[in-house]
């Protein structure tokens, strides 16, 4: 179950992540508080998969999702680049979190 909730931890700190831009600063209530609540059951979701994962596993693999997923959703929805540099380090990041995932 551990995992499980980290790996929604990691999916709902991409949500953040995104609505928080969506918030053009804060500015827009809607999205603001979607980023809020979505950041308040990302950690609340580590907090619980930290319970019997290792933090130094449990904490790398929580900001591999989010960094690799805010990169992904930046690339598809905010045509942000996305050239071989890119890509490849995304995928080194995604190969990470499953070694670490294989040696836990």
């Amino acid at each position: 179950m551990a995992w499980i909730f980290l790996i929604f931890a990691g999916f709902s700190e991409v949500v953040m992540v995104t609505f928080m831009k969506l918030s053009e600063g804060y500015k827009k209530l809607a999205p603001s508080i979607i980023s809020f609540a979505a950041g308040a059951l990302s950690f609340y979701l580590l907090s619980l998969s930290l319970l019997d994962i290792p933090v130094s596993t449990g904490y790398g693999i929580w900001t591999g999702i989010g960094s690799a997923g805010a990169v992904i959703i930046g690339m598809i929805f905010f045509r942000e680049t996305k050239d071989l540099k890119r890509l490849f380090f995304i995928t080194c990041i995604i190969g990470s979190i499953i070694g670490l995932k294989i040696v836990s």
